[in-house]
Protein backbone atom coordinates (compact mmCIF):
# COMPACT_ATOMS: atom_id res chain seq x y z
CA UNK A 1 0.00 0.00 0.00
CA UNK A 2 1.74 3.62 -0.70
CA UNK A 3 2.54 6.14 1.73
CA UNK A 4 0.02 8.12 2.73
CA UNK A 5 -0.16 11.50 4.67
CA UNK A 6 -1.31 11.13 8.05
CA UNK A 7 -5.03 12.97 8.60
CA UNK A 8 -5.39 13.58 11.82
CA UNK A 9 -8.98 12.93 13.58
CA UNK A 10 -10.38 16.27 14.84
CA UNK A 11 -9.06 16.99 18.12
CA UNK A 12 -12.77 17.90 19.05
CA UNK A 13 -14.63 15.52 17.75
CA UNK A 14 -11.87 12.82 19.18
CA UNK A 15 -12.54 14.31 22.50
CA UNK A 16 -16.63 14.32 22.23
CA UNK A 17 -15.69 10.71 21.09
CA UNK A 18 -13.48 10.04 24.61
CA UNK A 19 -15.86 11.49 26.87
CA UNK A 20 -18.94 9.58 25.47
CA UNK A 21 -17.26 6.47 26.30
CA UNK A 22 -16.65 7.40 29.59
CA UNK A 23 -20.32 8.86 30.24
CA UNK A 24 -21.64 5.22 28.71
CA UNK A 25 -19.31 3.24 31.33
CA UNK A 26 -21.09 5.23 34.07
CA UNK A 27 -18.31 7.51 34.84
CA UNK A 28 -19.03 10.91 35.91
CA UNK A 29 -17.68 13.43 33.49
CA UNK A 30 -17.68 17.11 32.65
CA UNK A 31 -17.44 17.59 28.95
CA UNK A 32 -15.86 21.56 28.57
CA UNK A 33 -14.48 19.99 25.02
CA UNK A 34 -16.98 20.23 22.35
CA UNK A 35 -18.47 23.88 21.00
CA UNK A 36 -21.14 22.02 20.04
CA UNK A 37 -24.34 24.24 21.57
CA UNK A 38 -26.00 22.17 23.56
CA UNK A 39 -29.46 23.81 23.55
CA UNK A 40 -33.15 22.96 21.98
CA UNK A 41 -34.33 23.66 17.96
CA UNK A 42 -36.77 26.61 17.97
CA UNK A 43 -39.79 24.84 17.12
CA UNK A 44 -40.67 27.34 14.37
CA UNK A 45 -37.85 25.47 12.55
CA UNK A 46 -38.29 22.35 13.23
CA UNK A 47 -42.26 23.03 11.64
CA UNK A 48 -40.50 24.22 8.38
CA UNK A 49 -38.33 21.51 8.10
CA UNK A 50 -41.20 18.90 8.45
CA UNK A 51 -42.97 20.86 6.20
CA UNK A 52 -40.30 20.32 3.72
CA UNK A 53 -39.51 16.98 3.45
CA UNK A 54 -40.63 16.09 0.42
CA UNK A 55 -38.18 18.11 -1.08
CA UNK A 56 -35.92 15.52 -2.53
CA UNK A 57 -34.42 17.10 -5.57
CA UNK A 58 -31.13 18.37 -5.93
CA UNK A 59 -31.55 21.82 -6.35
CA UNK A 60 -28.92 24.34 -8.01
CA UNK A 61 -25.35 23.67 -6.80
CA UNK A 62 -24.88 26.92 -5.15
CA UNK A 63 -27.88 26.30 -3.11
CA UNK A 64 -31.67 27.57 -3.54
CA UNK A 65 -32.25 30.94 -4.32
CA UNK A 66 -34.64 31.57 -1.40
CA UNK A 67 -31.61 30.83 1.03
CA UNK A 68 -29.14 32.56 -1.34
CA UNK A 69 -31.73 35.60 -1.16
CA UNK A 70 -32.20 35.24 2.61
CA UNK A 71 -28.91 34.88 2.87
CA UNK A 72 -27.85 38.36 1.07
CA UNK A 73 -30.57 40.23 3.08
CA UNK A 74 -28.87 39.02 6.65
CA UNK A 75 -25.62 40.51 5.61
CA UNK A 76 -27.80 43.41 4.50
CA UNK A 77 -28.72 44.33 7.67
CA UNK A 78 -24.73 43.98 9.72
CA UNK A 79 -23.83 46.29 6.71
CA UNK A 80 -22.10 44.40 4.23
CA UNK A 81 -24.49 45.20 0.89
CA UNK A 82 -24.85 41.50 -0.82
CA UNK A 83 -26.48 40.32 -4.29
CA UNK A 84 -27.54 36.66 -3.91
CA UNK A 85 -25.48 35.99 -6.81
CA UNK A 86 -22.85 36.36 -4.69
CA UNK A 87 -23.63 33.90 -2.58
CA UNK A 88 -22.83 30.08 -2.41
CA UNK A 89 -24.66 27.79 0.40
CA UNK A 90 -23.29 24.25 1.30
CA UNK A 91 -23.87 21.30 3.54
CA UNK A 92 -21.84 23.33 6.41
CA UNK A 93 -19.38 26.53 6.84
CA UNK A 94 -17.07 23.69 7.74
CA UNK A 95 -17.12 21.73 3.95
CA UNK A 96 -17.22 25.88 2.00
CA UNK A 97 -13.96 26.58 3.96
CA UNK A 98 -12.51 23.35 2.72
CA UNK A 99 -14.17 23.86 -0.59
CA UNK A 100 -12.50 27.66 -0.65
CA UNK A 101 -9.54 26.86 0.01
CA UNK A 102 -8.92 24.26 -2.84
CA UNK A 103 -10.85 26.60 -5.28
CA UNK A 104 -8.17 29.74 -4.17
CA UNK A 105 -5.18 27.32 -4.44
CA UNK A 106 -1.92 28.49 -2.76
CA UNK A 107 -0.60 28.55 0.58
CA UNK A 108 -2.57 29.58 3.63
CA UNK A 109 -1.62 32.20 6.33
CA UNK A 110 -3.95 30.81 9.83
CA UNK A 111 -3.33 32.18 12.97
CA UNK A 112 -1.89 30.66 16.18
CA UNK A 113 -3.77 29.79 18.32
CA UNK A 114 -6.72 28.81 15.93
CA UNK A 115 -9.23 26.62 15.06
CA UNK A 116 -8.47 22.87 14.84
CA UNK A 117 -9.61 22.57 11.63
CA UNK A 118 -7.80 25.07 9.28
CA UNK A 119 -4.38 24.38 9.25
CA UNK A 120 -5.50 20.39 8.74
CA UNK A 121 -8.07 21.73 6.15
CA UNK A 122 -5.14 23.48 4.36
CA UNK A 123 -2.94 20.50 4.33
CA UNK A 124 -5.88 18.28 3.32
CA UNK A 125 -5.95 20.74 -0.15
CA UNK A 126 -2.80 20.08 -0.89
CA UNK A 127 -1.38 23.30 0.65
CA UNK A 128 0.88 24.40 3.32
CA UNK A 129 -0.08 26.50 6.47
CA UNK A 130 1.59 29.48 7.27
CA UNK A 131 1.17 29.71 11.10
CA UNK A 132 1.29 33.58 12.30
CA UNK A 133 0.73 34.44 16.16
CA UNK A 134 -1.86 36.63 17.09
CA UNK A 135 -2.00 39.94 18.84
CA UNK A 136 -2.39 39.85 23.15
CA UNK A 137 -6.37 39.69 23.31
CA UNK A 138 -7.27 39.73 19.54
CA UNK A 139 -7.13 36.17 19.06
CA UNK A 140 -8.93 34.98 15.04
CA UNK A 141 -6.71 37.74 13.34
CA UNK A 142 -2.75 37.08 13.07
CA UNK A 143 -0.51 40.05 13.69
CA UNK A 144 -0.13 41.88 10.41
CA UNK A 145 3.16 42.93 11.00
CA UNK A 146 4.08 39.30 11.76
CA UNK A 147 1.61 38.39 8.99
CA UNK A 148 3.71 40.78 6.09
CA UNK A 149 7.15 38.71 7.29
CA UNK A 150 6.18 35.45 7.57
CA UNK A 151 4.58 35.76 4.02
CA UNK A 152 7.62 37.54 2.89
CA UNK A 153 9.65 35.03 4.14
CA UNK A 154 7.75 31.94 2.39
CA UNK A 155 7.67 33.84 -0.82
CA UNK A 156 11.16 33.76 -0.80
CA UNK A 157 11.62 30.07 -0.06
CA UNK A 158 9.48 29.11 -3.10
CA UNK A 159 6.40 28.75 -1.39
CA UNK A 160 2.90 30.52 -2.75
CA UNK A 161 0.63 32.04 0.08
CA UNK A 162 -2.50 33.43 -1.22
CA UNK A 163 -5.08 33.49 1.37
CA UNK A 164 -5.55 34.47 5.01
CA UNK A 165 -7.90 32.64 7.42
CA UNK A 166 -9.09 34.61 10.38
CA UNK A 167 -12.31 34.21 12.67
CA UNK A 168 -14.29 37.25 13.95
CA UNK A 169 -14.87 36.95 16.97
CA UNK A 170 -12.78 33.68 17.51
CA UNK A 171 -12.74 30.15 18.49
CA UNK A 172 -10.73 29.42 21.08
CA UNK A 173 -10.11 32.44 22.54
CA UNK A 174 -13.52 33.69 23.13
CA UNK A 175 -12.64 37.57 21.88
CA UNK A 176 -12.43 39.78 19.07
CA UNK A 177 -9.80 41.56 16.76
CA UNK A 178 -10.27 45.40 17.00
CA UNK A 179 -11.18 47.69 14.34
CA UNK A 180 -7.60 49.03 13.76
CA UNK A 181 -6.36 45.39 13.44
CA UNK A 182 -8.35 44.78 10.67
CA UNK A 183 -7.72 47.49 9.22
CA UNK A 184 -3.98 46.88 9.12
CA UNK A 185 -5.15 43.49 8.06
CA UNK A 186 -6.90 44.79 5.27
CA UNK A 187 -3.35 46.82 4.25
CA UNK A 188 -1.47 44.17 4.40
CA UNK A 189 -3.63 41.84 2.48
CA UNK A 190 -3.66 44.35 -0.42
CA UNK A 191 0.17 44.73 -0.10
CA UNK A 192 0.56 41.34 -0.14
CA UNK A 193 -2.34 40.21 -2.54
CA UNK A 194 -4.16 38.15 -0.31
CA UNK A 195 -7.09 36.74 -0.16
CA UNK A 196 -9.37 37.27 3.31
CA UNK A 197 -11.31 34.00 4.53
CA UNK A 198 -13.56 35.35 7.20
CA UNK A 199 -15.38 32.56 9.36
CA UNK A 200 -18.06 34.51 10.98
CA UNK A 201 -19.92 31.90 12.67
CA UNK A 202 -19.75 33.51 15.88
CA UNK A 203 -20.89 37.06 14.70
CA UNK A 204 -24.60 36.69 16.62
CA UNK A 205 -22.63 35.89 19.86
CA UNK A 206 -20.84 39.05 20.64
CA UNK A 207 -22.45 39.52 23.90
CA UNK A 208 -22.35 44.00 23.94
CA UNK A 209 -25.04 44.30 20.73
CA UNK A 210 -24.13 47.84 20.85
CA UNK A 211 -20.68 46.71 19.74
CA UNK A 212 -20.74 44.12 17.46
CA UNK A 213 -17.67 42.40 15.39
CA UNK A 214 -16.23 44.17 12.45
CA UNK A 215 -16.02 42.16 9.39
CA UNK A 216 -12.98 42.60 7.39
CA UNK A 217 -14.72 42.77 4.64
CA UNK A 218 -15.68 46.65 5.71
CA UNK A 219 -12.45 47.41 4.93
CA UNK A 220 -10.96 45.18 1.91
CA UNK A 221 -14.51 44.59 0.07
CA UNK A 222 -12.56 43.58 -2.87
CA UNK A 223 -10.77 40.82 -1.20
CA UNK A 224 -12.49 39.30 1.76
CA UNK A 225 -14.57 35.98 1.61
CA UNK A 226 -17.33 35.55 4.61
CA UNK A 227 -18.70 32.65 6.14
CA UNK A 228 -20.98 31.81 8.22
CA UNK A 229 -24.50 29.01 9.53
CA UNK A 230 -26.62 28.44 11.96
CA UNK A 231 -24.23 26.43 13.55
CA UNK A 232 -23.57 28.34 16.69
CA UNK A 233 -26.61 31.21 16.83
CA UNK A 234 -29.66 28.65 16.62
CA UNK A 235 -27.88 25.52 18.06
CA UNK A 236 -28.12 23.73 14.85
CA UNK A 237 -24.81 21.76 14.42
CA UNK A 238 -26.78 18.81 13.11
CA UNK A 239 -28.23 20.24 10.32
CA UNK A 240 -25.06 20.82 8.51
CA UNK A 241 -26.11 24.29 6.27
CA UNK A 242 -23.69 27.31 5.72
CA UNK A 243 -23.35 30.06 3.42
CA UNK A 244 -20.24 31.90 2.55
CA UNK A 245 -20.64 35.49 0.48
CA UNK A 246 -17.99 36.20 -2.13
CA UNK A 247 -16.76 39.20 -2.95
CA UNK A 248 -17.78 41.80 -5.98
CA UNK A 249 -15.48 42.29 -9.24
CA UNK A 250 -13.30 40.17 -10.79
CA UNK A 251 -11.71 37.96 -8.39
CA UNK A 252 -15.26 37.24 -6.91
CA UNK A 253 -16.73 36.32 -10.13
CA UNK A 254 -13.56 33.83 -10.65
CA UNK A 255 -13.58 32.59 -7.26
CA UNK A 256 -17.48 32.18 -7.70
CA UNK A 257 -16.96 30.09 -10.83
CA UNK A 258 -14.12 27.84 -9.13
CA UNK A 259 -16.25 27.00 -5.83
CA UNK A 260 -19.44 26.40 -7.44
CA UNK A 261 -17.47 23.57 -9.64
CA UNK A 262 -15.55 22.30 -6.37
CA UNK A 263 -18.63 21.85 -4.85
CA UNK A 264 -20.51 20.48 -7.74
CA UNK A 265 -17.99 17.64 -7.72
CA UNK A 266 -17.97 16.86 -3.45
CA UNK A 267 -21.74 17.71 -2.65
CA UNK A 268 -23.82 18.38 -5.65
CA UNK A 269 -26.21 20.75 -3.86
CA UNK A 270 -27.20 21.49 -0.13
CA UNK A 271 -29.98 19.31 1.34
CA UNK A 272 -33.17 21.00 0.03
CA UNK A 273 -35.28 20.82 3.28
CA UNK A 274 -32.72 21.62 5.56
CA UNK A 275 -32.36 24.64 3.01
CA UNK A 276 -36.00 25.69 3.37
CA UNK A 277 -35.84 26.28 7.07
CA UNK A 278 -32.36 28.00 6.96
CA UNK A 279 -33.89 30.21 4.52
CA UNK A 280 -36.45 30.93 6.79
CA UNK A 281 -33.73 31.59 9.72
CA UNK A 282 -31.74 33.93 8.06
CA UNK A 283 -34.65 36.03 7.30
CA UNK A 284 -34.31 36.67 11.01
CA UNK A 285 -38.10 36.96 11.66
CA UNK A 286 -39.08 37.70 15.79
CA UNK A 287 -38.79 34.47 16.88
CA UNK A 288 -35.57 33.73 15.52
CA UNK A 289 -34.40 37.28 16.96
CA UNK A 290 -35.64 36.15 20.51
CA UNK A 291 -33.64 33.16 20.56
CA UNK A 292 -30.68 34.09 19.44
CA UNK A 293 -30.51 37.23 22.12
CA UNK A 294 -31.44 34.52 24.87
CA UNK A 295 -28.97 32.30 23.19
CA UNK A 296 -26.35 34.98 23.90
CA UNK A 297 -27.39 35.41 27.59
CA UNK A 298 -26.99 32.98 28.49
CA UNK A 299 -23.92 31.88 27.22
CA UNK A 300 -21.96 34.99 28.58
CA UNK A 301 -23.72 34.62 31.92
CA UNK A 302 -21.81 31.03 32.10
CA UNK A 303 -19.15 32.01 30.57
CA UNK A 304 -18.12 34.91 33.03
CA UNK A 305 -18.92 32.19 36.24
CA UNK A 306 -16.96 29.61 34.76
CA UNK A 307 -13.90 32.44 34.34
CA UNK A 308 -14.48 33.26 37.95
CA UNK A 309 -13.45 29.83 38.65
CA UNK A 310 -10.39 29.81 36.95
CA UNK A 311 -9.82 33.10 37.95
CA UNK A 312 -9.91 31.72 41.66
CA UNK A 313 -7.56 28.88 40.45
CA UNK A 314 -4.68 31.61 39.65
CA UNK A 315 -5.03 31.17 35.75
CA UNK A 316 -5.19 34.07 33.55
CA UNK A 317 -8.24 34.35 30.90
CA UNK A 318 -8.58 37.24 28.47
CA UNK A 319 -11.80 39.11 28.96
CA UNK A 320 -14.13 37.05 26.45
CA UNK A 321 -16.52 39.21 24.74
CA UNK A 322 -18.30 36.56 22.81
CA UNK A 323 -18.80 32.54 21.85
CA UNK A 324 -18.86 30.35 24.77
CA UNK A 325 -15.47 29.87 25.00
CA UNK A 326 -12.71 30.66 27.87
CA UNK A 327 -8.76 29.96 26.60
CA UNK A 328 -6.76 29.77 30.51
CA UNK A 329 -3.44 30.65 30.69
CA UNK A 330 -2.12 28.38 34.00
CA UNK A 331 1.86 30.31 33.59
CA UNK A 332 1.36 31.58 37.08
CA UNK A 333 1.22 27.81 38.70
CA UNK A 334 3.01 26.66 36.41
CA UNK A 335 5.75 25.55 38.97
CA UNK A 336 2.95 24.25 41.39
CA UNK A 337 1.50 22.35 38.76
CA UNK A 338 4.85 20.39 38.20
CA UNK A 339 5.52 19.85 41.51
CA UNK A 340 2.59 18.76 42.62
CA UNK A 341 1.50 16.93 39.71
CA UNK A 342 4.30 16.83 36.64
CA UNK A 343 2.53 18.77 34.87
CA UNK A 344 4.46 21.06 32.57
CA UNK A 345 2.60 21.70 29.23
CA UNK A 346 -1.18 21.86 28.21
CA UNK A 347 -1.48 17.89 27.01
CA UNK A 348 -0.55 16.46 30.49
CA UNK A 349 -2.76 19.83 32.30
CA UNK A 350 -5.74 17.83 29.73
CA UNK A 351 -4.55 14.09 30.16
CA UNK A 352 -4.70 15.20 33.97
CA UNK A 353 -8.22 16.86 34.32
CA UNK A 354 -9.78 13.76 31.98
CA UNK A 355 -7.81 10.79 34.02
CA UNK A 356 -8.02 12.32 37.31
CA UNK A 357 -11.47 14.03 37.48
CA UNK A 358 -13.17 13.06 34.18
CA UNK A 359 -13.20 16.85 32.86
CA UNK A 360 -12.55 17.41 29.13
CA UNK A 361 -10.72 19.84 27.82
CA UNK A 362 -8.35 20.75 24.49
CA UNK A 363 -4.86 21.86 25.11
CA UNK A 364 -3.75 24.58 23.45
CA UNK A 365 -1.24 22.16 21.25
CA UNK A 366 -4.70 21.30 19.26
CA UNK A 367 -4.55 25.05 18.17
CA UNK A 368 -1.53 25.32 16.67
CA UNK A 369 0.26 26.72 19.53
CA UNK A 370 4.23 25.69 19.69
CA UNK A 371 6.76 24.73 22.57
CA UNK A 372 4.88 24.08 26.11
CA UNK A 373 2.23 26.21 26.89
CA UNK A 374 0.38 25.57 30.04
CA UNK A 375 -3.27 26.64 28.33
CA UNK A 376 -5.83 25.03 27.47
CA UNK A 377 -9.79 25.38 25.98
CA UNK A 378 -12.51 25.62 28.12
CA UNK A 379 -16.72 25.02 26.03
CA UNK A 380 -19.32 26.00 28.09
CA UNK A 381 -22.07 24.78 25.59
CA UNK A 382 -22.47 21.37 27.06
CA UNK A 383 -23.12 22.49 30.77
CA UNK A 384 -27.28 24.03 30.35
CA UNK A 385 -28.76 20.12 30.35
CA UNK A 386 -29.03 16.95 29.37
CA UNK A 387 -32.80 17.26 28.42
CA UNK A 388 -35.06 19.34 26.06
CA UNK A 389 -36.85 20.58 28.81
CA UNK A 390 -33.86 21.12 31.11
CA UNK A 391 -32.08 23.43 28.11
CA UNK A 392 -34.94 25.01 27.65
CA UNK A 393 -34.75 26.10 31.21
CA UNK A 394 -31.70 27.21 30.84
CA UNK A 395 -32.76 29.23 28.04
CA UNK A 396 -35.24 30.94 29.63
CA UNK A 397 -34.47 31.03 33.29
CA UNK A 398 -33.72 34.71 34.81
CA UNK A 399 -30.57 33.81 36.39
CA UNK A 400 -29.60 30.24 34.97
CA UNK A 401 -26.40 29.61 37.61
CA UNK A 402 -29.55 29.25 39.85
CA UNK A 403 -30.39 25.90 38.24
CA UNK A 404 -28.84 23.35 39.92
CA UNK A 405 -27.37 20.91 37.26
CA UNK A 406 -25.76 24.29 35.81
CA UNK A 407 -24.80 25.18 39.05
CA UNK A 408 -23.59 21.71 39.93
CA UNK A 409 -21.17 21.73 36.80
CA UNK A 410 -19.93 25.09 37.50
CA UNK A 411 -19.39 23.71 41.80
CA UNK A 412 -17.64 21.03 39.94
CA UNK A 413 -15.39 22.61 38.20
CA UNK A 414 -14.49 24.91 41.02
CA UNK A 415 -13.56 21.87 43.42
CA UNK A 416 -11.45 20.53 39.93
CA UNK A 417 -9.29 23.41 40.48
CA UNK A 418 -8.76 23.83 43.26
CA UNK A 419 -7.44 20.09 43.85
CA UNK A 420 -5.77 20.69 40.80
CA UNK A 421 -3.86 24.18 41.64
CA UNK A 422 -4.72 24.17 45.79
CA UNK A 423 -6.51 27.36 45.42
CA UNK A 424 -9.48 27.92 47.73
CA UNK A 425 -12.88 27.99 45.28
CA UNK A 426 -15.25 30.85 45.72
CA UNK A 427 -18.82 29.42 47.45
CA UNK A 428 -20.73 31.19 44.57
CA UNK A 429 -19.89 31.96 41.24
CA UNK A 430 -19.14 36.01 41.36
CA UNK A 431 -21.93 37.97 40.50
CA UNK A 432 -22.23 39.78 37.10
CA UNK A 433 -24.78 41.94 35.42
Amino acid sequence: MPHLAPVPMSATLAADAVLARRREAGERVLSLASGEIGLPVLPELVARLGAAAGENAYGPVAGSPALRSAAAGYWGRRGLDTEPGRVVAGPGSKSLLFALLLALGGDVVVPVPSWVSYAAQARLAGAHPLPVPILPGEGGVPDPDRLREAVADARAAGRTPRAVVVTVPDNPTGTIASDGTLRRLAHAARDLDLVIVSDEIYGDLVYDTAAPAVSPAVHAPERTVVTTGLTKNLALGGWRTGVARLPDGELGRDLHTRLVAVASQIWSSPPAPVQTAAAYAFAEPPEVLERVAASRRLHERVVRAVADRFAAACARTAPVAATCYLYPDFEPVRDRLARAHGVRDGDALAGLLLDRHGVGVLPASAFGEPGRPLRIRVATSRLYGDTNERRTAALTAADPLALPWIRASVDRLGEVLADLTGADAPADPAPHP
